[in-house]
This record gives structure tokens, C-alpha cells and sequence, in this order.
């Protein structure tokens, strides 16, 4: 599915490139892994190939998605009506799909409430985070321009 070289996005750890794929015995057992080099961190993970779609790893996100990113960023509803631990446990599941949409979602809603009172700790930590990935995706994006990746800061 992958090949070495690839940009990759690993939902709750951030963006990171294909090293390598190698072959390793564990427990008596010989299985091809992807070494893969976390930007954001600076650690290494290795994932069985044959459990690559079930870590819900997927490619960098395209231009052409951008755009429609960008509209929800800019233009989609809030939900401020959710109590704390609640809204907290949605943008965690949010997260947590790895999906671009998704955590474009949850550093929108929490920015425009961080314009209108201050983060608790948690909420603070979960903006920061979302926020690091989603910039961190968006500069490996071919063919973005700084304009672009303004918008989302």
C-alpha cells in the first residue's frame, strides 16, 4: 500500500515518512513491517504491513480536499452548546479517526471558544496538539501555498 518515501498521517501521533520496510522475527513469527519516521515526535514506529489499514494510517491529504477542508473551516457550524467533558470526548473521537475534516473541526470549534474565554488545561493541551498535526500535514500537501496555511492558524 505504502512505499519508502511516502508522507503518512498517524492519527494521535501526527505526520511521518515511510523509512523503510522491513522483515523481523518476533516470537518465532517473520512479518514485513513499515519503519516509520514521526516528524512531530522524532520517534520511530514500526507497523505490520498487514495491520496498516486497521491503524487507520492513511496518505497525506490532497489539494482538491483542501479546498473542501477549507470551506468547513471557515464556514461550518460550532456546537458550543455541549457541556466540557462531553465536547471533550467528541473532539477526542474526532481525533482519533485520523481524518483531516475531523481534526480540522475540532481546532476550529476550539479556537473560536478560545477567542471567547480561555481553555481549560485539558481543552488547551487538545487544541495545541489538533492544531501541531493539522499545520504540520498541511505544509507536506504538494502544491499548498503559506496563503493557504494561514487560514487555519
Amino acid at each position: 500500500m505504502f512505499e519508502i518515501g511516502d508522507n503518512i498521517v498517524y492519527p494521535m501521533h501526527g505526520v511521518g515518512i515511510i523509512k523503510a520496510i522491513e522483515e523481523k522475527e518476533i516470537s518465532g513469527e517473520k512479518q514485513q513491517y513499515y519503519v516509520i519516521k514521526m516528524l512531530i515526535s522524532n520517534m520511530q514506529v514500526m507497523i505490520p504491513t498487514g495491520k496498516i489499514l486497521s491503524s487507520s494510517i492513511r496518505p497525506v491529504t490532497d489539494i482538491i480536499a483542501l479546498k473542501h477542508i477549507t470551506h468547513i473551516f471557515l464556514h461550518g457550524e460550532s456546537d458550543r452548546l455541549l457541556p466540557w467533558k462531553q465536547r471533550y470526548k467528541v473532539n477526542t473521537d474526532k481525533i482519533k479517526t485520523g481524518k483531516i475534516q475531523e481534526g480540522a473541526e475540532v481546532v476550529r470549534d476550539l479556537k473560536r471558544m478560545k477567542k471567547e474565554r480561555a481553555l481549560n488545561t485539558s481543552e488547551k493541551k487538545m487544541f495545541d496538539n489538533a492544531h501541531e498535526f493539522l499545520i504540520s500535514e498541511l505544509r507536506l500537501i504538494k502544491g499548498i501555498t503559506e496563503n493557504q496555511i494561514k487560514i487555519f492558524c
